[in-house]
């Protein structure tokens, strides 16, 4: 990709992020499920990361 396409790419998802609306107020119940979303994701990712680490190392 040359970096003229690229940043063409660049400013068209800064001009598409302008667009999305913002939330109106962030609560408690939003904090809770954004950490416990964060959580839940890291758990997974380092779950997969020691499976796939088994599989290469012939564990499985």
């Amino acid at each position: 990709m040359a970096p003229k396409d690229q940043n063409s790419l660049v400013m068209l998802c800064l001009l598409l992020l302008t667009l999305v609306q913002t939330a109106e107020a962030f609560d408690g119940g939003d904090a809770a499920a954004l950490l416990l979303g964060a959580t839940v994701t890291l758990v997974g990712v380092c779950a997969c990361l020691g499976w796939y680490a088994r599989r290469r190392n012939g564990q499985f």
